[in-house]
C-alpha cells in the first residue's frame, strides 16, 4: 500500500483516541515506522520485550503461545486495528506469547523509544498521554468483552460474530487457528459451519 494512504487511513482511525491538528500531526509522522511483515513472520515472540505497537494496514495477524508443545491461538487483529504484546512494550519485560502474520500484512509502527520522544514534545505530551491511557483502556476492553464471550456465548454465535470482523480472511484461515481461537476441535467448527451453511441456503 502506499505510505501516504496507509498514513491517511491511521489518522482517521486515531480520531477515536485523540485528534491531531495539522502541526501536531506533522510531528507525530515523523516518529512512524512502517513494516512489511510476509506471512508466518512474528511481530512479538515469547521470552523476547516486545518494542513496537502497530497498526494494520493490510492483513492480518493472531496471537497464540505454546502449551505442552501446541500451539495455542487465542486471538486475532484484523485490518484497521492495533496489535501488539502490550504489557511487555510497556513494562519492558519479556512477554509470553507470540504475535504472526497469518497473511503478508502491511503495518504502521511506534517503537518504545518513538513513544518515549513524543511523551517528552511540548506540543505533543497531552496528546500522548491521553492516547496511551485510551489504548490501555482499549486492551483491557479487548480483554473483557474476550472473557464475557466465552462465558455468555456459544461457540456458534462466537463464530458468527468473528465472521462480522474477517469474514474475508476466516476464508484464509487454517481451521485449527480459528477452533483454538473459539475454544472448541476442528470437527465442532466444521459441524457449526456446515449448520450456518444449511440456514444460509
Amino acid at each position: 500500500m502506499d505510505p501516504l494512504n496507509a498514513l491517511t487511513v491511521f489518522r482517521e482511525y486515531l480520531t477515536k483516541f485523540i485528534v491531531f491538528d495539522d502541526a501536531e500531526w506533522a510531528i507525530f509522522k515523523e516518529h512512524l515506522g512502517f513494516r512489511m511483515l510476509k506471512k508466518k513472520k512474528h511481530f512479538a515472540e515469547q521470552g523476547s520485550v516486545c518494542n513496537e505497537f502497530g497498526f494494520v494496514v493490510k492483513g492480518s495477524v493472531r496471537y497464540y503461545y505454546i502449551k505442552d508443545g501446541e500451539e495455542i491461538t487465542n486471538y486475532f487483529s484484523f485490518e484497521k486495528e492495533l496489535v501488539s504484546s502490550y504489557k511487555s512494550f510497556l513494562t519492558r519485560q519479556p512477554g509470553f506469547n507470540y504475535i504472526q502474520a497469518l497473511e503478508d500484512t502491511f503495518l504502521i509502527t511506534v517503537s518504545y523509544h518513538d513513544l518515549q520522544a513524543m511523551l517528552a514534545h511540548p506540543l505533543l505530551a497531552y496528546k500522548m498521554e491521553r492516547f496511551g491511557r485510551l489504548v490501555a483502556e482499549y486492551y483491557l476492553i479487548c480483554y473483557d468483552d474476550r472473557m464475557a464471550s466465552f462465558i455468555t456465548k456459544t461457540p456458534e454465535e462466537r463464530y458468527l460474530d468473528l465472521l462480522t470482523t474477517g469474514r474475508d480472511i476466516l476464508q484464509r484461515m487454517p481451521q485449527h487457528y480459528i477452533a483454538h481461537f473459539l475454544g472448541i476441535t476442528p470437527v465442532s467448527l466444521s459441524r457449526i459451519r456446515r449448520r450456518i451453511l444449511s440456514v444460509a441456503k
